[in-house]
């Protein structure tokens, strides 16, 4: 059905702190809206009070028709223990949990006076739970539909969560970073997926090449401003405008602030002017030279109403309050001691995880070299990594890491602020001899204040753990610097600032990304292509 979703005057917050206020949005049949806003400016608490996940702090959201299906797609993707990839499909197309009403309407159905069943039956097959099964067996996920969720490799994941996404049928799209972990193709599809729907989307991306290809319209969390800003057109047409808004905003308030300081200025010196006439006429007029003495005194009073006039045209200006400036980072990797000639080898080395094998893989990694790894999700990038580091068993063939190597990884320092411990007790315990007061800085930098220090680390939101780990890879030197997917969860402006801090990076770098952008932006000089468990360069 075509859907409307409505939302007024909506507000959110942590403690004190405000995230936003008095947001009104409309979201239309076809309307495909992209949120953007720093990391922590509220925009999963909005999605999911969207949802109807969270309760409102403030003002209402409303469905048109009321009946209509909301679907959320979190941007953590949940892995149950006890849920297999057919009941991970059914529960986020939403089919299971309408299965669920329907036979309990059902069984009620002769000692319920309502009629809860027609209903139910409804919202079922609206959601696609008459044929779910024959078109998950379509999908051809190209993996057991009976393997528990756990069990599945993060490429194998994100295939089933595109799937789940791919099979819904909901009214209203509520999607938190549906491009974490997609390779080419995924995206591809998720882009034919959104251009293709009729109901009104809402979704949230740092892939600025998805965004670009998808919204119709930008809605901006402005954070530093305080601000909600929608902005009409594509997201190309957002960065145009927001520019020229900036730039307006600024020349606005510097003209306010130049006038004021010249009028601030001419009252100044009329108010001194007015004094000195005052003791000249002391100091120079005899007590009998009457008319001088009022001549003087008549020029100071001129000169005081001057003053007074200049000090009501002051009053009289419009303020324009300066715009608050937006947190800034300037991002810079540490570069340890170099390592040696050879940085990492693989000779004939073979792994097997369950039905899957990387190799026999012959690869060398040589200091300063710059590479980027690609492939499709589930064809071994991340088990080529750990196998290159040492970090898995190899079932046959040799590994050998060089001397001196000294490895960062984001993904490896994300683990470290997942735990109840205050986030600068997390981050001081991976540099001991950092003292308290140099650990704040350094998060502060990296936009993680004093409200977010004392907060356990567990409560962060992913994009501002992600900050926090590439603010690890600042305090600690590196000069194997390894980077899986490093554009999840993070903010644009933050994805900007590693992109330049790894032009000024001198280490050597292995680099897996699948964000367009980052791949035409960062320099390489080698490229390791995987494919099902064959690796060419």
């Amino acid at each position: 059905m075509s859907a409307t979703l409505i939302a007024r005057e909506l507000a959110a917050g942590h403690g004190d702190r405000t995230l936003f206020s008095g947001l009104d949005l409309v979201v239309a049949p076809g309307d495909v809206i992209g949120l953007v806003g720093a990391n922590g400016a509220g925009k999963t608490t909005l999605l999911r009070t969207l949802a109807g996940l969270i309760p409102t702090e403030n003002g209402n959201v409303s469905l048109s028709p009321p009946t209509a299906n909301v679907g959320y797609l979190p941007q953590e993707r949940e892995r149950r223990t006890d849920e297999t990839v057919r009941d991970f499909l059914g529960r986020r197309t939403g089919v299971t949990a309408a299965q669920t009403a329907m036979e309990s309407a059902a069984q009620n159905l002769a000692d319920s006076e309502e009629d809860l069943y027609s209903p139910a039956l409804e919202r079922w097959l609206d959601l696609g739970g008459a044929d779910l099964d024959e078109r998950i067996a379509e999908a051809d996920l190209g993996f057991d539909l009976d393997l528990p969720m756990t069990a599945l490799s993060g490429g194998q994941a994100a295939r089933a969560g595109m799937a789940s996404l791919l099979l819904s049928r909901y009214d209203i799209y509520l999607l938190d970073e549906p491009t974490n972990d997609l390779d080419l193709d995924g995206l591809a599809r998720l882009e034919a997926f959104v251009a293709g729907l009729r109901a009104g989307t809402v979704l949230v991306s740092h892939d600025r090449e998805f965004l670009t290809r998808t919204v119709t319209k930008v809605l901006e969390l402005d954070l530093a401003q305080q601000q909600i800003n929608l902005y009409g057109g594509g997201y190309g047409a957002y960065l145009d405008e927001r520019e020229r808004a900036r730039r307006h905003a600024r020349e606005q308030f510097e003209e306010y602030a130049d006038k004021k300081d010249d009028l601030l200025e001419r009252a100044r010196m009329q108010r001194a002017w007015m004094d000195k006439g005052v003791r000249n006429a002391r100091r120079k007029a005899p007590d009998n030279d009457k008319i001088a003495k009022s001549m003087r005194g008549e020029s100071s009073e001129k000169q005081a109403a001057k003053a007074r006039q200049t000090e009501r045209m002051i009053e009289r200006l419009d303020v324009v309050e300066e715009p608050r400036k937006e947190w800034d980072l300037r991002m810079e990797i540490a570069a340890a001691p170099r390592s040696g000639a050879v940085v990492a080898t693989l000779r004939d080395a073979l792994v097997r995880r369950g039905d899957f094998t990387l190799g026999p893989v012959t690869c060398q990694i040589d200091w300063a070299d710059r590479v980027a790894i690609t492939g499709a999700n589930g064809s071994g990038k991340s088990t080529l990594l750990a196998a290159l580091l040492g970090r898995l068993p190899l079932d046959a063939g040799a590994q050998h890491l060089g001397p001196g190597v000294v490895v960062g990884e984001v993904d490896q320092a994300r683990g470290l602020f997942l735990g109840d411990e205050p986030l600068v007790r997390a981050f001081g315990t991976a540099v001991p001899d950092w003292p308290d007061a140099d650990v704040r800085t350094l998060l502060a930098k990296f936009g993680l204040r004093s409200g977010h220090v004392l907060r356990p680390a567990a409560t962060l939101s992913p994009g501002e753990r992600t900050r926090a780990a590439l603010a690890l890879l600042q305090a600690r030197g590196v000069n194997l610097l390894v980077l899986d997917e490093p554009t999840n969860h993070l903010d644009l402006p933050a994805i900007e600032q590693l992109e330049s801090a790894l032009t000024g990076y001198t280490g050597t770098l292995l680099l897996v990304t699948h964000d367009r952008r980052m791949l035409e932006a960062v320099a390489t000089n080698r490229h390791i292509e995987v494919t099902g468990g064959k690796v060419t360069s």
